[in-house]
C-alpha cells in the first residue's frame, strides 16, 4: 500500500498563518520541563494578536507552592544554570528575576517544618518567599487561593506541608521526588524537608545530630517541665535517630545497590552518586523501618517506586550478570565488609 504524500502545501499555509513572525523560542511554565524558568508564579504565554510570546499574568495554581518549596530548599532549574540555553526573551527575563530569590534558599537544603535550632518554621519561611515573589500582588486572598489549588482550602500552609506536600510532590514529578519529607510519624513531631541533591553524608549527619539532636534536647527539657506529649515525641524522635544512623552507616539492608556498578564501586555508607538516580538512592529511607505508613520507611508517604526486576537482559560483561543469570535485579544487598574487601583487592 502506497503512503499518501505529505501535505506540504497545507502545512506551510498553516505555519505561515499560525506563526507569521517565525517560530517562537522555547518557553514553558511547567516545572517538570527542562526549560522551566524557575519562578514560582511567573508566566509566559502566546499572544494571538501579536503572534508572539509575551509576559502572562502571575500564576495562582497548584504548582506555585511546589516551586516555592523547591526554591526554599535550594533547588534551581536547569535554565537558571545554563546562560546559553535558547529561551524566549520573556522566559529568560523570569530566569533573571529568580536571582532575587536566592537569599531565601536554605544553604544546607534542610528545612524543618517545626521551628528548630533557632530557625523559623518552614511555613513562616515559605510565607516570606511568597510575599517577595508576588510583590504588591500578595494578599491573604492569594494565599487562600493557593491553598485551595492544592486541595487544602480553608487550612494552613503548615498543615499542607505536614500532610499533603510530599505526596503531591511525588505525583507532580512522576514519583521521582527530589524533595524528601523525613519525619518521626507524629503529627506534632519532628519533620524536615530535605533537598536530595544536597543530602550528602555530611548533611545527613547535620540532619541527625544538629536538627534532630536539637529537637530531642527540647523534648527532654519539656519532660522535665511537665509538658504534655513530650515523652511520646522524645521516644518517636529517638527511634527516628536510630533509623537515620543506620542509613548513614549503610550496612545491609540499609545500603544502596547500583546494579550497573561492580562491588568495588558500590557506595559504602550514605555516599550516593546522584547520577544513579532517585529510584536507587531513596531505597534506604523507604526500607529502614516504617515510622507510620507501610512501605514508606521514614518518609511521610510512599512514592510509587519499586526495585523489582527491570525489563530486558544484561550483557555478559555486566558486573552482576553471572549472579543474577542476566536478569536486571535492583533489590539486592551487600555488606560493608564485602565492599571494603573488594576495594582492597582492586587497590
Amino acid at each position: 500500500m502506497d503512503t499518501p504524500p505529505f501535505p506540504l502545501n497545507t502545512t506551510f499555509k498553516y505555519n505561515s498563518e499560525k506563526y507569521p513572525n517565525g517560530l517562537p523560542k522555547p518557553y514553558s511554565d511547567n516545572p517538570t520541563q527542562w526549560i522551566f524558568h524557575g519562578h514560582p508564579c511567573g508566566s509566559v504565554v502566546w499572544d494571538e494578536e501579536s503572534k508572539w510570546t509575551t509576559q502572562g499574568p502571575l500564576r495562582i495554581e497548584d504548582t506555585v507552592l511546589h516551586v516555592a518549596v523547591a526554591r526554599l530548599l535550594g533547588y534551581r532549574w536547569p535554565a537558571e544554570l545554563d546562560g546559553n540555553m535558547e529561551l524566549a526573551d520573556e522566559q529568560r527575563e523570569w530566569v533573571n528575576r529568580c536571582e532575587s530569590l536566592l537569599p531565601y534558599a536554605d544553604a544546607d537544603g534542610i528545612v524543618c517544618i517545626p521551628p528548630v535550632r533557632g530557625e523559623p518554621s518552614a511555613a513562616d519561611r515559605l510565607l516570606s518567599m511568597l510575599a517577595v515573589v508576588y510583590g504588591d500582588a500578595w494578599s491573604g486572598d492569594v494565599q487562600a487561593q493557593l491553598l485551595k489549588s492544592v486541595d487544602h482550602g480553608g487550612k494552613t500552609l503548615e498543615t499542607w506541608l505536614r500532610d499533603k506536600f510530599f505526596i503531591q510532590h511525588c505525583k507532580l514529578f512522576h514519583h521521582r521526588p527530589f524533595i524528601w519529607h523525613i519525619w518521626d510519624g507524629l503529627r506534632d513531631g519532628f519533620a524536615a524537608l530535605v533537598n536530595y541533591h544536597k543530602l550528602y553524608h555530611k548533611n545527613l549527619e547535620t540532619l541527625i545530630y544538629t536538627y534532630l539532636g536539637d529537637w530531642i534536647n527540647r523534648q527532654t527539657q519539656d519532660i522535665a517541665n511537665g509538658v504534655d506529649g513530650a515523652e511520646e515525641r522524645l521516644s518517636a524522635s529517638e527511634s527516628l535517630k536510630k533509623k537515620l544512623e543506620l542509613i548513614l552507616e549503610g550496612g545491609a539492608p540499609h545500603d544502596i545497590f547500583v546494579r550497573w556498578k561492580p562491588i568495588e564501586k558500590q557506595p559504602i555508607g550514605w555516599n550516593p552518586d546522584l547520577n544513579d538516580g532517585v529510584r536507587l538512592n531513596i531505597r534506604p529511607f523507604m526500607t529502614a523501618g516504617d515510622v507510620k505508613k507501610r512501605g514508606a520507611g521514614v518518609l511521610r508517604d510512599k512514592p510509587n517506586i519499586k526495585w523489582s526486576k527491570d525489563r530486558g537482559k544484561d550483557v555478559e560483561s555486566a558486573p552482576w550478570y553471572h549472579l543474577f543469570k542476566g536478569d536486571r535485579i535492583n533489590d539486592h544487598h551487600l555488606t560493608i565488609e564485602d565492599k571494603r574487601t573488594a576495594r582492597k583487592k582492586v587497590d
